[in-house]
């Protein structure tokens, strides 16, 4: 467990193994770091074990801020009539919301939430990708937004809801100053979705555009005070606004190249979820990959494996046809229907 008081709030132990063998863990609190600092984290080990080994001075540059120096701006910055402003806008985007996503589940839901997970992997082929990409041009929308917009599309059919929100963390660095600073930046944007009146492909995707670049523009306001603002029904066996999330990685940690050694990653498992279902997801290559968590006291993986093809099968059809009603997209396998 960390002290978050005293510290150290970050930990590192190399492990000597047989045969030339060495297992390096790193161990982080969330409060320091995020998925974006492990990106830095890993560029900045590789460069400081190549100058070691070349016998090099320390080539990292010292940086023109740190993060008290970030946090100080954000209170000074996050103040006044910008603090109203962006107060206002997500206590009128999210008035009157529902306090769930009520989605067929296969257990019986926890009287207070169990944060016990699993995940099975996705992979969005070079094809399909290749469509997405050219659709995505065509509607001035990004990739994140096109399979938001699916995804939205299959949680609505799923749950019989046509309003819902999803939970969508933004990498909040939109300075420069602070994209090689270390340290807890991230923020979740709860992004909310209307699925009625049937809309087409073109407009749904119109919409989680104008939705996404919104949220964007008042993205300094943490959650947690967007949740106080907004004051939505609580309850312990759900989390409040959203309990679905798509997460989109676009600053990959990388390869962990280390000159004379091969390097792999040791993966832990994916045992924890902080909501129903989490959806992450990156370009990876030619393809768009990655993984599809779930609560697993909600959830077998079989229903988790059928949503998943639900969602590439509504990602093909979005491809193959702009000006077709969502809702009318045939989401089962043949040998389903």
């Amino acid at each position: 467990p960390f002290d978050l008081a005293r510290g150290p709030l970050i930990r590192g132990r190399l492990i000597r193994m047989p045969d030339e063998e060495h297992v390096f863990l790193l161990t982080q609190h969330h409060i320091v770091s995020d998925g974006w600092s492990m990106g830095v984290l890993v560029r900045e080990l590789r460069q400081l074990y190549r100058a070691f080994e070349a016998g090099q001075d320390d080539p990292l540059p010292p940086l023109a801020i740190q993060y008290p120096d970030y946090a100080a701006w954000q209170r000074q910055w996050l103040s006044g009539e910008r603090l109203q402003k962006q107060a206002q806008y997500w206590r009128d985007t999210l008035s009157g919301a529902p306090a769930r996503l009520v989605l067929p589940t296969d257990h019986a839901r926890p009287a207070q939430q169990s944060f016990a997970g699993a995940s099975v992997p996705i992979v969005i082929d070079a094809d399909l990708t290749r469509g997405l990409k050219r659709l995505s041009r065509q509607h001035g929308t990004t990739l994140f937004m096109t399979v938001l917009a699916a995804w939205a599309a299959v949680l609505s059919r799923l749950s019989g809801q046509d309003d819902l929100v999803i939970g969508v963390p933004s990498a909040n660095r939109g300075r420069r100053e602070i994209e090689e600073l270390i340290g807890f930046f991230v923020n979740t944007l709860a992004l909310r979705l209307d699925l009625s009146g049937e809309p087409s492909v073109s407009q749904l995707l119109e919409q989680t555009r104008r939705t996404a670049l919104a949220a964007q523009e008042h993205q300094d306001l943490p959650f947690e005070q967007v949740v106080e603002i907004v004051q939505p029904p609580r309850a312990l066996d759900h989390t409040p606004l959203f309990q679905v999330m798509l997460a989109w990685q676009n600053n990959a940690v990388g390869s962990f190249d280390l000159a004379g050694l091969s390097v792999e990653a040791a993966g832990e498992g994916y045992d924890q979820v902080k909501v129903d279902l989490e959806l992450s997801l990156g370009e990876c290559g030619e393809v768009i990959a990655g993984t599809f968590g779930y609560a697993s006291a909600l959830f077998d993986e079989a229903t988790i494996e059928r949503q998943r093809g639900y969602l590439l099968a509504l990602l093909r059809a979005m491809v193959a046809d702009a000006g077709q009603p969502v809702g009318r997209i045939e989401l089962l396998p043949a040998a389903e229907r």
